[in-house]
């Protein structure tokens, strides 16, 4: 299956769920927030979403500063 993520065609199992893909890329979903398909998912809901063809990520990270 293929999708967006972060500008960039992705292919990843079917049925996959945000948490997954995170995990699969090697994201740190620490201190993260994902858009998909211009909405904003809640972190507490990454572990049951699941992913369809074409579907559109942002995954923005915060970074800290001063």
């Amino acid at each position: 299956m293929r999708i967006i993520l972060n500008g960039e065609t992705k292919e990843c199992p079917e049925g996959i769920t945000i948490e997954r893909l995170l995990d699969l890329y090697k994201i740190d979903k620490n201190r993260i927030v994902v858009e998909l398909n211009l909405h904003v998912i809640p972190g507490k809901e990454l572990s049951t979403r699941i992913l369809r063809e074409s579907d559109v990520l942002e995954v923005v990270t915060f970074v800290g500063g001063g």
